[in-house]
C-alpha cells in the first residue's frame, strides 16, 4: 500500500509540474476542468445519485457551470475581475456555512442530507475551486502562485500527520473524522505559516505584499484546507463509504486528493486579490 501511494504521488506531482511548465493558461484551465469533471463523477456518488445517467447529468451541469463562469467572467480575454471577486466571495460565504454544518454533524445532516442538497453542495464545492485556480494561472506569477497554494496545503497535511502522531490526543472533529486532532491542526498551521515566511524571504525580487498579510493568508488557507477535508469526510461518513473512488492506487479517488484544495483555492485566491497581489 505504501509503495502504491508513493508511486502514485510521484506520478501526480510530475504530471502537475509538467502541465504548469508547458501548458498555456487556457490549456491548463481545460486540464483543470477535466480533473474537476472526474471529481464531479465521484461526488455524484457521494450525493447518492445511483444511476449512470443521473451521474452523467451532474457532470454535464458542472461542466456547463464552469463554461458559464468562464464566459460571463471573460476569463480568457479581458477578465471581469469584479465578477470573479464576487463569485469567490460567495464561495467563501458557502464555506463558512459548511463549517457550521461540519461542527454540528450529525445533527446538521437534517439540513443537507438529501440527495438534492448534496448535489447542490457538489456544485458549490467544485465550480468555485476551478474558477480560483484558473484565475490564479492567468496572473503574471500564476504558476508560482499555484505552486505556493499546493505547497501550503501539502505542508499543512505533513505537519498535521507528524504532530498528530506525536501529540494527537484531543480530537478535532471526532464525529466527522476521528483520526484528526487539534495537535495535528496546530502542527499543520505551524508548518504552513513557516513555509510562507520562508517563501517571503526567498521570493525572487521580493513579494509585493508585506509579510504579516501573507502569514495571515497562509493561516486562513490552512483553515480552509482542513475544512475541505472535513466536509468530504462528513459526506462520506453520511454515505457510508471510505473513499470517493478508486482511480488513484493507494489514494482512493480524485476527490480524496482534491478535497482540501476545493476549499483552500477560492479562499487563497480571494485573499491574494484582497491583499493587492
Amino acid at each position: 500500500m505504501l509503495k502504491q501511494r508513493v508511486i502514485t504521488a510521484v506520478v501526480i506531482v510530475a504530471a502537475l509540474l509538467a502541465a504548469l511548465m508547458y501548458l498555456t493558461g487556457p490549456q491548463l484551465s481545460l486540464v483543470f476542468a477535466v480533473l474537476v469533471s472526474v471529481a464531479a463523477w465521484e461526488w455524484s456518488d457521494l450525493s447518492g445519485v445511483s444511476s449512470a445517467i443521473g451521474r452523467a447529468v451532474f457532470v454535464g451541469v458542472c461542466v456547463g457551470l464552469m463554461g458559464l463562469v468562464a464566459w460571463q467572467g471573460a476569463i480568457y480575454a479581458d477578465t471581469n475581475v469584479a465578477l470573479v471577486r464576487e463569485l469567490l466571495t460567495a464561495a467563501c460565504v458557502w464555506w463558512a456555512i459548511a463549517l457550521l454544518w461540519v461542527k454540528s454533524y450529525p445533527a446538521s445532516a437534517a439540513l443537507w442530507g438529501t440527495v438534492a442538497m448534496r448535489v447542490l453542495m457538489g456544485f458549490l464545492v467544485l465550480v468555485p475551486a476551478w474558477l480560483a485556480v484558473t484565475y490564479l494561472r492567468l496572473l503574471a506569477d500564476g504558476v508560482y502562485l499555484i505552486l505556493m497554494l499546493i505547497a501550503l496545503v501539502a505542508a499543512a497535511d505533513i505537519g498535521a500527520y507528524f504532530f498528530g502522531r506525536a501529540f494527537g490526543k484531543s480530537k478535532l472533529a471526532p464525529a466527522v473524522s476521528p483520526g484528526k486532532s487539534w495537535a495535528g491542526f496546530w502542527g499543520g498551521m505551524l508548518c504552513s505559516t513557516s513555509l510562507m515566511a520562508a517563501l517571503w524571504y526567498l521570493w525572487p525580487g521580493g513579494m509585493s505584499v508585506a509579510l504579516l498579510p501573507m502569514m495571515v493568508l497562509a493561516a486562513i488557507t490552512v483553515l480552509a484546507s482542513v475544512l475541505g477535508d472535513l466536509l468530504e469526510s462528513m459526506v462520506k461518513r453520511h454515505r457510508g463509504i471510505k473513499d470517493s473512488g478508486n482511480l488513484l492506487p493507494g489514494h482512493g479517488g480524485f476527490m480524496d486528493r482534491l478535497d482540501s484544495l476545493t476549499a483552500a483555492s477560492p479562499v487563497f485566491t480571494l485573499g491574494m486579490m484582497s491583499v493587492g497581489w
